[in-house]
């Protein structure tokens, strides 16, 4: 998927026209829809002010890098998880895990 399609999807999926993102992007209407038709890739700039406007990561926007399939919310999650002590951190790494291992044994047997 590249740059345009994900702009695109992204704003859909808030139920924002391209007008509702460039007026919360400040990046023009016109600009959007033609990163969205691939006729022009949005600067880093542009790209960052889209990213914020979205709530997501550059990442994500442009569909590369580790951070690719995260949003905002769940970066920040991360970044604070950094902070808590060692003991809390493995206990919520624990919960995490067995839900996980849940989540993949109930698709398992689901088949």
């Amino acid at each position: 998927m590249d740059t345009g399609k994900i702009i695109a999807a992204l704003h859909d999926k808030k139920g924002w026209s391209q007008a509702d993102l460039a007026a919360h992007s400040q990046v023009s209407r016109v600009m959007i829809g033609k990163y969205e038709r691939e006729e022009a890739v949005p600067s880093i700039d542009a790209a960052k002010k889209i990213a914020d406007a979205l709530e997501v990561s550059l990442d994500q926007l442009v569909g590369e890098g580790m951070l690719k399939g995260f949003d905002k919310k769940t970066l920040k999650r991360f970044e604070e998880l950094e902070h808590l002590e060692e003991e809390k951190k493995k206990t919520l790494f624990d919960l995490i895990d067995t839900y996980i291992r849940d989540a993949k044994a109930r698709k398992t047997y689901a088949h």
